[in-house]
């Protein structure tokens, strides 16, 4: 390259270690403020990165909080939302540059500086933003809420930034890295860890080429999609969408904003849920028909989404629903999410333990297993950077007990749809085929014959096994894993 980041970064070296902004996690006395205040937009986005990084926030419980106080328009709000994801997604490969641009490594830069750092550098490489627009506006932040050398440091790393493109920069922040996990990892700013789990997944089902676009699928915004309980919304005139593509009772939103703005939305019988949610809560109420009088269970039920589909399915077949959820807080969340249906029981408890005190009690259970959430990383970008291998570890001991324990409630000849919004192997097909070399008289049913009778479209499906994985670069919806067992009635 011409004019390289490595040239600049020997030539800019001394400049930029002598500013005073630099020392790590200091406080200084903010410059005199402008009489130009900070855009809206990017206020907001700064506040939401900085509860995300100083406070463990999750972006998308804050962030709409946000954008309701300071009353943006639809178009604030939309730039604050992709301000705020975007720089959260790619924070990887932004630190990579930021710390080339700047001649230090990241932990040596104040968090506040950081953070306009980021949302600049998103600005310059991956938005639409006039260059001197983008810079003028970082250091305008700068000046209202950082230190007085600072001003100087964000405006400086920033111009350096700037005169290169985001391919550049992809190739010089890489040109050292020896293999390919390594190069995808950073390009597409997913941790190490997490692009070789998805890698892994992919070659199992014979599709690893497939792993570049994974990775991207997750850097893109997914469209807001609802579901219509159904009974209860087929009237619906006042949202507007269109059908979503595989699941029946689905709709993308047409237009941006918060959805909580439509009547039917605030009554909690048209709810905002991804597409693959919907998909396997059908794929479990609409395995086979409904005889009256059948229990189910949603045995880790908070939130609450797939239980009010399937509190809306059981009052439509003549089935009782019994929503169980360990964490009282989380049970208030799920007493909530189905006031809209009538009928359904709330209970608070351990799901580990819940089998053996209703042994063979539930024609039909779902176990919405927790787990890392690596298939939602468009949704909660933040949670690539905060899960580690370590959770998988915890997660798969807790995943394994609670599938026991729900085999345990199922009745024999009963159906048990186990999900996870992960597509890591461990989180998946290993707690599937552990709980089947446990237990003899329990197998596996075929999850995407199931699938197939349930959705609008064909879904194409990779691997031979008889477990869904849906992918968001192949469905456009989270990376949902389900599969169907059973027990054997003798």
């Amino acid at each position: 390259m011409n004019d390289s980041p490595e040239k600049s970064r020997l030539e800019t070296s001394k400049s930029m270690n002598d500013a005073s902004n630099g020392a790590p996690r200091e406080r200084r006395k903010p410059a005199a403020r402008r009489s130009r205040p900070v855009t809206p937009s990017r206020g907001v986005a700064f506040d939401v990165l900085m509860a995300v990084m100083l406070d463990d926030a999750y972006a998308n419980l804050v962030l709409p909080n946000r954008i309701k106080a300071a009353g943006l328009s639809t178009n604030d709000a939309g730039l604050a939302t992709e301000l705020t994801y975007g720089t959260l997604r790619m924070q990887g490969f932004y630190d990579r540059v930021i710390a080339n641009a700047a001649a230090r490594d990241i932990d040596t830069i104040d968090p506040v500086v950081l953070i306009i750092l980021r949302l600049g550098v998103h600005q310059l490489l991956n938005m639409r933003v006039a260059t001197h627009a983008a810079v003028d506006e970082s250091v305008n932040m700068a000046e209202h809420f950082a230190s007085l050398g600072a001003v100087g440091f964000v405006n400086a790393v920033l111009r350096r930034t700037s005169r290169h493109d985001l391919e550049d920069w992809q190739e010089f922040v890489t040109k050292d890295e020896k293999n390919d996990d390594s190069r995808l990892s950073i390009i597409y700013s997913h941790p190490l860890w997490i692009e070789r789990a998805f890698r892994q997944a992919l070659d199992a089902e014979g599709r690893g080429s497939e792993l570049e676009k994974c990775l991207a699928a997750d850097n893109i915004s997914p469209r807001v999609t609802l579901v219509e309980l159904p009974g209860f919304a087929e009237t619906n005139d006042e949202v507007e969408g269109e059908p979503t593509t595989y699941s029946p009772v689905g709709m993308s939103l047409n237009t941006g904003g918060d959805p909580l703005r439509f009547a039917r939305v605030r009554d909690g019988i048209v709810r905002v849920q991804d597409e693959g949610s919907q998909l396997a809560a059908l794929t479990l109420s609409r395995h086979h028909d409904v005889v009256e009088g059948e229990k189910w269970l949603d045995i880790c039920a908070g939130p609450g989404g797939k239980a009010a589909l399937l509190a809306a399915e059981a009052l439509a077949g003549g089935a009782m629903l019994t929503a169980n959820e360990i964490i009282p807080g989380r049970a208030d969340l799920v007493r909530n999410a189905l006031k809209a249906v009538p009928g359904v029981e709330v209970v608070v408890g351990d799901g580990t333990e819940y089998g053996t005190a209703h042994p063979n009690t539930y024609d039909r259970i779902l176990l919405d297993a927790p787990c890392t959430g690596l298939g939602a990383l468009r949704r909660r970008p933040e949670a690539r950077w905060r899960k580690t291998p370590r959770d998988v570890a915890e997660l798969t001991g807790l995943q394994a007990k609670l599938l026991e324990s729900a085999l345990k409630a199922l009745k024999p000849g009963g159906l048990l749809a186990y999900v996870t919004c992960s597509p890591h192997l461990a989180e998946t097909r290993g707690i599937v085929e552990g709980a089947l070399r446990k237990n003899a008289h329990v197998a596996e049913l075929d999850a995407r014959e199931a699938l197939a009778r349930v959705a609008l479209q064909d879904v194409d499906l990779a691997g031979k096994d008889l477990s869904v994985q849906l992918w968001p670069h192949r469905q456009g919806t989270d990376a949902m894993f389900i599969a169907l067992l059973t027990k054997s009635k003798n």
